[in-house]
């Protein structure tokens, strides 16, 4: 694959894609089910959203494939129109510009997403919430590498943070904030529910197996490669060590999100600050270094690992559903990271 598949990997500005069709053939030849034909391997990527978003794709069919990638390419396109909080010109963007002032109408997709992550805000006690962006902002993690704010602005910056500020009418289709100032900021849900989109149309065209990547923070694998029955082999990255994978793991028909203080940070004053922001005290989450969720939804991994992230162990392993795995590294030598039972 031409772009490496890590978090924190430096974006293009514009969007580009790139396309590599192979042929498996002499010894090493894959075959799908008993077909006679050699699969195909497919690789494509386009940069949305403030990410790079990757697929790759096995197939018998060289103009299937294509197709199918183009088809999750222009989803996550259309995705980048409705969700970045980058351009002006977006239905998020024009919620957070008017939604303070009066009642905003909004698409049915918009207003389900906004739906979910006001649920995902109330399940995790208020560690996940899309209101962080005045947050995002002051710490400069919002289109920056971050710098240390005074105690003063970060007590300004929380009168405008909390989910409870956004307010939905389900009959009417708005979103209206309760006060100047909310902002909101797609950056913990937008890549997960990106993916399953495109996961989606791979499917409806008929895509049998692929990996899907956003940034590589966010994966969704569908079946197994030809030469990996177990599924797609995975890396959970050293937090300590980034170049370095401190566990495998192997997904078929699952996601995987990790959030990371590895990803973005700065240090300041002899510590570091992280871009994993906790909602209610206004600064950088202390305590966790990275979480890794596996969970059925890439929409529910990324948005269930920075509650654990921000909470902690104790509390992950208490609120951690059944079908969920959670690989979680802490920031203390006496604690390996582990998978939580």
């Amino acid at each position: 694959m031409q772009k490496k598949l890590a978090a924190g990997a430096k974006i293009s500005p514009k969007i580009k894609q790139f396309l590599v069709v192979l042929f498996l053939s002499g010894a090493g030849a894959a075959y799908q089910y008993g077909a006679e034909a050699p699969l195909l391997r497919l690789e494509k990527s386009a940069d949305a959203m403030g990410t790079t978003f990757s697929v790759v794709l096995y197939g018998s069919d060289r103009i299937t494939l294509e197709a199918a990638a183009d088809a999750a390419l222009d989803e996550v396109r259309r995705l980048d129109d409705l969700l970045s909080n980058y351009k002006e010109r977006s239905e998020w963007s024009m919620v957070n510009r008017r939604a303070a002032e009066k009642p905003v109408p909004v698409s049915p997709e918009l207003f389900r997403l906004l739906s979910a992550c006001l649920e995902y805000s109330r399940a995790s006690e208020g560690t996940f919430d899309i209101s962080v962006g005045p947050l995002m902002k002051l710490w400069g993690f919002y289109k920056g590498s971050g710098h240390l704010p005074h105690r003063a602005e970060v007590q300004a910056a929380l009168t405008m943070v909390g989910y409870r500020h956004v307010r939905l009418d389900p009959a009417a289709q708005t979103v209206s904030f309760d006060r100047p100032g909310v902002e909101l900021d797609p950056g913990g849900i937008g890549k997960g529910y990106a993916v399953d989109r495109m996961v989606d149309v791979l499917r409806a065209k008929g895509i049998a197996t692929a990996l899907v990547a956003g940034s590589g923070s966010s994966i969704y694998n569908i079946g197994a490669p030809p030469d990996e029955p177990r599924g797609w082999r995975v890396d959970i990255k050293n937090p300590w060590d980034p170049s370095k994978s401190i566990r495998e793991v192997f997904l078929k028909d699952m996601s995987m999100s990790t959030s990371g203080s590895y990803e973005k940070f700065f240090r300041a004053e002899g510590r570091i600050y992280a871009h994993i922001m906790d909602p209610r005290t206004g600064y950088p989450a202390r305590g966790s270094v990275a979480v890794s969720v596996l969970a059925p939804r890439t929409i529910d991994s990324e948005a269930w690992a920075k509650p654990y992230f921000v909470n902690g162990r104790p509390w992950a392993a208490l609120h951690k559903p059944k079908q969920f795995r959670v690989y979680f590294c802490e920031d203390r030598t006496d604690q390996p990271c582990a998978w939580l039972q």
